[in-house]
Parts: structure tokens; sequence; C-alpha cells
């Protein structure tokens, strides 16, 4: 090899001397890897400049890329953990109000783009106040979690469920019309009806009144939103 010649030690062959030094040089990098002398190739670096003191600098600047890489992949995997926990309502295991409407916006854009409708249903427990003055806040929260649950295993996995605030929950029904909502919410509202919680051998029964409506392209959140409430507290003033 030529003094001055900058190819890759991976393009050095040579039997001489010098190119058997630059072949030890090549297989001595990081004791020895092939990953480390193809890494130091692909560099371009001259196999005059392959000192040990150079080689070092470089073994430790890759590794500190590495250990870089693998703190980003950490960091982001910590942020989706902590993205996905700022969604959930803090006792129950659905969305929570902000990231409901969220959602509520995007099934919004998504019927103003493809011009489909989508239902909401907004339920509220009867009287759950009697529940707590009954049974204690505990078991009303054991309520409130076996509620979710009805809801969360009987809607569709494209389906949102939400917590909309106390006792109030809120379901996105996505591709259905008003006539299939009002059906999927009263056959929730059953389900919830047929399956009381039972606490150590004590039945406690849950009534619930929801009211659904279709929204579109057209609607803002908040105002689809307060229009199932409205829904909602019709049917339940009706069987006052």
């Amino acid at each position: 090899m030529k003094i001055g010649d900058s190819r890759p030690l991976g393009g050095v062959r040579s039997s001489s001397a010098g190119g058997e030094r630059g072949d030890v040089a090549g297989r001595s990098v990081a004791g020895g890897g092939r990953a480390s002398a193809d890494s130091i190739s692909f560099l371009g670096i001259p196999e005059a400049e392959l000192t040990p003191k150079v080689r070092d600098a470089l073994m430790s600047i890759m590794a500190e890329v590495e250990r870089l890489r693998r703190e980003m992949d950490e960091v982001r995997r910590r942020l989706k953990d902590a993205e996905d926990l700022a969604d959930r309502d803090p006792l129950l295991p659905v969305l929570n109000r902000r990231a409901f409407l969220r959602e509520l916006s995007r099934s919004i854009a998504y019927g103003r783009r493809y011009r489909v409708s989508a239902g909401l249903a907004y339920f509220d427990i009867d009287d759950f106040k009697r529940v707590n003055d009954t049974y204690g806040h505990a078991v009303g929260d054991t309520a409130l979690r076996h509620l979710a649950d009805l809801l969360s295993e009987h809607v569709r996995e494209s389906d949102m469920v939400g917590r909309l605030g106390g006792d109030e929950f809120g379901v996105i029904l996505e591709h259905a019309d008003e006539k299939m909502a009002q059906r999927k919410a009263g056959a929730l509202a059953k389900l919830i009806a047929d399956n009381p919680l039972i606490l150590n051998g004590v039945k406690i029964p849950l009534s619930i009144s929801v009211g659904a409506i279709a929204f579109t392209g057209d609607d803002e959140p908040q105002a689809a939103l307060n229009r199932a409430d409205q829904a909602m507290y019709r049917v339940k003033h009706q069987s006052d």
C-alpha cells in the first residue's frame, strides 16, 4: 500500500509487512470483531491514521452512539406509556373525558371526509347516590368499574367508551345511523339491568338512562355531546 493511499481499510490486500499490519489493525478493532472493522471501513478512515488511540476514540464514539440510541428507545417507550396513562380515567379502564372528546373530534373529521355518520350514546346511572349512601363509596367505585367493563366488553373494537364525569359515560358507535345507535344503546341499557353487581352474595342492581343520536362531519364535538346528553335527560324524565 502506498503512503497516502486513502482507500478504506476493508479494501486493503497485501502480503507485505505493511499489508499484514493493516489486516491486523482491521481484525483487532474492538477485540477483533468483524462488525467493528466493517464500521471503520465504512467511515473511510485511512489505514495510516488507525493508531491505537484513534481506534480507541472511534470505538468510544460508536459505543456512546449505541448507548444514546438505547436511551432514545426507552424515552419513546416511556412517552407512549405516559400518553396512554394520560388518556385513561384514573379509576376505570376507559377513556377520560378529554380523550373521549378527542376521539369524538376524530370521528367527526372522518365523517366529514367520507360523508358517513356515527352514533353517540350518553349513559347516566339512575339514583347512583343511593348506591353510595347505602353501600359506601368503595362499593360505588366497584359498581362503576362493573358498568365500564360491561360497556367495554359489548361494543366493537372500533367503538370508544369513555367516562364523562361522575356516573356518566359515553360510547362512540362508528358507522351507525340514529336508529342503529338507539338500538345499540337500548341493548346496552338492558344488558346492565340484567347483570347486577354481586358482592359477597349481595345483589346490587344498576339502572341507567341512555340517550343516543347520530352525528356527521357537520357537528362540533361538544355540540354533539350536548345533544346526546339532552336525549338522555328526556329519557330519564319520561321514566320519573
